[in-house]
Parts: C-alpha cells; structure tokens; sequence
C-alpha cells in the first residue's frame, strides 16, 4: 500500500505574512473611514451658517449634533439668512444616507434654496425650482427639507415642506400645535412636484421650531411620541432664552436612541 504524504503546513514565516498583510489591509480600511468621517464632519461644520439672523420680534437660534456613535454624520443641515426687503429666510432639512456624499449634496441643496429664494418670493416655488434643479442633476440622494419666509413687517410665516418632519409651536398664552399642513415628495425624486404653502401669523411672545426626524424619531420612542415630548418642553420654555431652548430641544436626541445626525431651529417671537 502506497502511503501519501499529508500537505506540508504553512510555515511560521508564510502564516506571519499573511497575518500582517490581513492587519495592514483591516488598519487601512480604519483609517479610510476615519478619514471619510473626519471630512464629513468638517463639511457639516463649515457649511452650516456661523450666526443666524435676528430682526425686531423674533429671535433665531439653532444647534446640531452629530450622531451618537460618530459614523452616522451625514447630512443635517439649519440655515438662515436675510432677503431682499428685509425679509428672512429659514431651512431646516435632512438629507437621506450619511459620509462626505451626504454632506456634500446638502451644501448643495442649501446653496440652491438660498439662490432660489432671492428670486422668488413664495416658498413653495423654492422648493419646486430646487427639486426640479436636483432632479435634472440626477442624485442618488433625496433631502427632506422645509423652508420658510417671515416678514419682520407684517410677522407673517410663510412655510412650504418636502416630506419634513412638522413644525411644532408654543406660547404663554397656553396654545399648541404641531403644523401639519400637507406637503410634498422630498426633493431630488420626482420633477414637478407641487408644494403647498402654509401661513401663520406670530403674535404674543412664544416659540416656533423646526427640527430633524433625529430629534425625535428613535428606537425608543415613535416620532409621534417624540413631537409630543418637544411641544411639552416648548411650552414650559415659549418665554425664554432661544439659543437655551434650541440647546434643551437637541439634548431630546439623546433620549430617542437614534443613530441620526440632529438639528433643530428655533424662532423665539414676542411682539
């Protein structure tokens, strides 16, 4: 009977190489998503303004918060800025998925609502205009988003919203709401796509904030839940500082578990 020789083991020499060449490849796949997040962190930061704009009864103030676990910055985003005739423009918006694409296409999508807004002045053709430019562009990505005008003059909000989480309110006087007014597709899906607009006057002194679905949506609470939980602590906070409610509202995040980047908006009006 002919015996054969079993395989010849790897040496010691040929099992170390492969080990590092294994360690070499897993470090640098580390440092490529190190450098991914880092960049994305830093396109989050400079994009968003570094002041927002106040005028005689209203007051901005808003905060973002990077998600919990540090991979997930993507591409959350507040904004504000002023408009011809002294009116002021606001948007808050969330743009689906997460890296340096993420955060690239909303300095895209917020570069364009401020181009658009100078030219236009009713919300809902803004975001119109913006989705059908985003479309043309043909992304992968889609953003969330809702845009709003507030004249300082009259105190009239006028608000459109492209499949956003609501806007929620509060005053001293006791009313409430979340503002729910329909509104259409987020941008970058479908051109053509109608945006109605919403109308509110603010009076009396009270609070109207705009958030990203990473404030309130989570593992542990549904987004109704988290909508509840925010108008609860605008109203125990309608009467005070705006940049200490934005900072209350973005601690909220935390409780929902998310995974999420997070912004917040807050108008703080007394007139």
């Amino acid at each position: 009977m002919v015996r054969r020789r079993p395989p010849a083991s790897a040496s010691s020499d040929e099992l170390l190489s492969t080990l590092g060449r294994l360690t070499a490849e897993a470090l640098e796949r580390v440092e490529s998503q190190k450098a991914r997040v880092e960049l994305a962190a830093a396109l989050q930061r400079d994009l968003l303004p570094s002041a927002l704009p106040q005028a005689a009864g209203l007051r901005a103030a808003a905060r973002y918060a990077p998600a919990r676990h540090g991979l997930d910055i993507g591409g959350d985003w507040y904004d504000g800025f002023v408009l011809p005739g002294g009116v002021l423009g606001f948007s808050v918006g969330d743009v689906q998925g997460h890296d340096v694409e993420a955060a690239a296409f909303m300095g895209q999508v917020r570069i364009a609502l401020r181009a658009l807004a100078t030219v236009t002045p009713d919300p809902g053709e803004v975001l119109g205009r913006t989705n059908d430019l985003l479309v043309a562009m043909d992304p992968d990505l889609f953003a969330t988003c809702s845009f709003l005008r507030y004249d300082p003059a009259s105190g009239e909000l006028a608000m459109a919203r492209a499949g956003h989480v609501p806007a929620v309110w509060a005053a001293t006087d006791g009313a409430h709401g979340v503002d729910a007014e329909p509104g259409g597709l987020p941008l970058g899906i479908q051109a053509g796509e109608p945006y109605p607009v919403s109308h509110r006057r603010l009076t009396g002194t009270g609070a109207f904030v705009l958030v990203t679905d990473g404030v309130v949506e989570g593992p542990s609470f549904s987004i109704d839940e988290g909508l509840d939980h925010i108008v609860a602590l605008i109203q125990a906070r309608a009467d005070g500082e705006p940049a200490n409610l934005a900072a209350d509202l973005i601690r909220v995040a935390e409780l929902t578990g998310h995974r999420d980047d997070a912004a917040v908006l807050v108008l703080r009006h007394d007139r």
